[in-house]
């Protein structure tokens, strides 16, 4: 404020103090009101007049220019120092330097403290309402315009981070050229619960890091503060988050991929200006150099092969050719986030966040993403559960926990084994303290009030102090689901015989499947994208009846349906125990908080809105739902979907225990070989059974693949 002060005691010397003051206010707290210098002439022009009648208009312009672009100066990225402490203007307050400033200046913190004193009011009063009535108005134009469309989980995320000063001076001289990107000593608070304190993130170039985790300490709101730069990172570095599905429109899906690239675009736009203007009745001369020089830069960036490469990205994701002539209106929710997916692969960020891809992919598309990713030549970041999937891709792994991040060289594999021996030495060297601790305790117990070892005793309580601190080793709580017991029901259970199925003549889906499936069946439908497993499954629950052939079921039979669509479909305002209740009226609260208790959603998380829950924490709710009526046959769509390891491993122990039958469609190969007897493969409006399991069905994927 002390700035703007200076600009208006450098203009108008006789300024009146309370003028000073409240113009110097409104300048600090309303910058993102003043886009221009005019905005801001609009809004104290008629104070400062007053100040002194002696300028001219075009004068009063001036000095609001000089304003505003000291306005700009201190809205600057380069960070404030504040209590010998870097910060980022407008940022959060920083847990953990606030945590180490407390400790040693606690005196100067108190000086936050102001006394209030009142202060009689010279300023002529109707100007000021005036000027308050512009700004208003002004503000209120903003309002009226169409809202943005915010994600919640960026309204209650916040950040704080220190910047190293001469990074920030890099970025704005604009001379940095590299590609690694540093995060140091950040917070991330989501409302009032904190995600991370104190944590460091340095990724470099080239490699592809795997971001772990459990569900609901933060991942994804993670990656949204980075692809927002809400942590900021080197301006130059190009940030590609996929995460929102591609709008539908009549554009073609190859097009919307090749528009991506926006310089060819803008190239292939002015080559076909030029030559219009050449082919007209009085062309300019210096045009065919312009044109030449276009040429030049199309034929550099190898603008001729950008079809067949999109066309290639497409193709691995999916889309067949003639997929890929179809306008992307006609795509569904799913396959429109493959073509943001392919979008992000296309343009090559220098940064690719990517948010569980794997989610939206069959097996053969997640197969080909894997080796796509194994030559991608910048930088990776990506969010996943898929273990098979970080095996592959990932050369490092972030590890949130505890409100930090650990770093790990290497894959998901060698990540695991190596936390496993770091905690096996941490538990050891803890056990070797407590055991040392313990054998000094009993000396100066036993020898407390002899006189003969005082000093003895005085030497080891002096030793005890200088000990380091004995803090227990940090163990995630073990995840566990527990499905109900059911009835068990003698066969045949659910049957298909001779089942023909179509919407319409000309495309039949299924003819002459015969399946069967019993209590004890541990089922696993594979098979591409639109090839018809989810037909399939709403044939066997009786949702779709067969054109041909018979559906049979027993009498007693009480299926549970698991899909993301009825995650999507949860009550989003409500939190998980009043949900049970709508859902299941009548009984106590206690019998709703232990119902999802079961399915690991206890304590205050049960009590919290649906809406502010992780995605893998809104599956297991749904997963309490189902299992609220107790069915006695699962029926289970990528359940697997947003839960984190842990839970997909409780997930296929409480499967393999269940007492019922299940069948499911995922491409988590993991929970496949822990629970699957059995695969079945849709293809070719035909279904049938693998005797080799999930290795014959890669096998038959990766030839495939060889082939194309």
């Amino acid at each position: 404020m002390a700035a703007y002060r200076d600009v208006l005691t450098q203009h108008f010397p006789s300024i009146d103090r309370e003028i000073s003051d409240y113009v110097s206010s409104i300048l600090e707290d309303g910058g993102d009101d003043f886009g221009t210098s005019e905005d801001l002439f609009d809004a104290i022009g008629m104070l400062l007049q007053q100040a002194d009648d002696s300028k001219t208009e075009d004068e009063i312009k001036i000095i609001c220019s000089c304003l505003h672009s000291s306005m700009n100066f201190q809205d600057d990225d380069v960070p404030k120092v504040i209590n010998g402490v870097r910060k980022v203007l407008d940022a959060p307050v920083h847990l953990a330097s606030l945590a180490q400033v407390m400790d040693t200046k606690v005196e100067e913190d108190n000086s936050i403290w102001m006394k209030r004193r009142d202060m009689g009011s010279t300023v002529n009063q109707k100007k000021l309402e005036k000027a308050e009535a512009k700004i208003q108005k002004k503000q209120g134009k903003r309002s009226d315009a169409p809202p943005k469309e915010k994600n919640i989980i960026q309204e209650l995320a916040s950040a704080s981070q220190q910047i190293n000063k001469r990074d920030a001076r890099l970025d704005a001289s604009g001379t940095s050229r590299s590609l690694d990107i540093k995060i140091e000593n950040f917070d991330i608070a989501f409302g009032d619960k904190t995600l991370l304190t104190g944590a460091n993130i340095h990724l470099v170039c080239g490699r592809r890091y795997g971001l772990i985790g459990r569900n609901g300490l933060g991942k994804t709101t993670l990656l949204k503060l980075i692809s927002s730069r809400h942590l900021k990172i080197p301006s130059h570095i190009s940030v590609l988050h996929v995460e929102q599905e591609v709008t539908g429109d009549d554009t073609v899906a190859l097009q919307s991929v090749l528009e991506c690239d926006e310089k060819r675009e803008s190239l292939l736009a002015e080559e076909k200006a030029l030559n219009q203007k050449l082919h007209s009745s009085s062309p300019e001369g210096d045009l065919s150099e312009r044109l030449q020089k276009v040429y030049q830069e199309l034929e550099a960036m190898e603008s001729d092969k950008a079809p067949s490469k999109a066309a290639q990205i497409l193709n691995g994701l999916g889309f067949s050719p003639k997929d890929q002539q179809r306008p992307t209106r006609e795509f569904s929710g799913g396959w429109r986030m493959r073509l943001a997916l392919a979008r992000a692969l296309f343009t090559r960020p220098d940064l690719l966040l990517l948010d569980e891809p794997t989610n939206m992919l069959d097996m053969k598309a997640i197969i080909w993403l894997e080796n796509y990713l194994q030559d991608w030549p910048k930088t990776i970041l990506v969010v996943s559960h898929d273990r098979q999937f970080l095996n592959s891709v990932a050369t490092d792994i972030l590890h949130l926990h505890s409100q930090r991040l650990d770093v790990y060289r290497g894959n998901y594999e060698v990540f695991y084994k190596t936390r496993e021996e770091k905690t096996k030495n941490q538990m050891k060297e803890y056990e070797a303290q407590k055991q040392y601790r313990e054998h000094i305790q009993v000396f100066i117990d036993r020898f407390r009030y002899n006189a003969n070892r005082a000093s003895q005793v005085q030497s080891k309580l002096k030793l005890l102090e200088k000990l380091p601190e004995l803090k227990p080793i940090e163990k995630e709580t073990e995840v566990v689901l527990r499905f109900p017991e059911c009835e068990k029901l003698s066969p045949p259970i659910l049957q298909l015989d001779e089942v023909t199925f179509y919407y319409t003549t000309e495309k039949v889906i299924f003819s002459n499947v015969c399946l069967n499936a019993n209590m004890t069946s541990r089922i696993c439908i594979v098979g591409e994208n639109g090839a018809g497993k989810t037909t399939l499954l709403k044939l066997l629950l009786g949702e779709l009846s067969p054109v041909k052939g018979i559906r049979h079921a027993h009498r007693n039979l009480r299926i549970g349906y698991f899909t993301q669509h009825h995650v999507d479909q949860l009550d989003m305002n409500v939190s998980s125990v009043e949900l049970m209740a709508s859902k299941f009226p009548g009984l106590s609260a206690e019998t709703y908080r232990g119902q999802l208790g079961k399915f690991g959603v206890s304590g205050d998380l049960s009590l919290r809105p649906v809406v502010s829950l992780s995605g893998g924490q809104k599956s297991r709710v749904a997963f309490a739902v189902m299992s609220a009526a107790n069915p006695n046959f699962f029926v289970l769509d990528e359940p697997t979907n947003h839960l984190d390891m842990e839970t997909i491993e409780a997930l296929g122990e409480a499967l393999r225990i269940f007492e019922g039958g299940v069948v499911l469609v995922s491409h988590d190969e993991r929970l496949i070989r822990k629970i699957c007897s059995e695969l079945w493969v849709v293809s070719q409006g035909s279904v049938r059974s693998l005797e080799g399991g999930i290795d014959e069905y890669k096998a038959l994927v990766q030839a495939e693949l060889d082939l194309s």
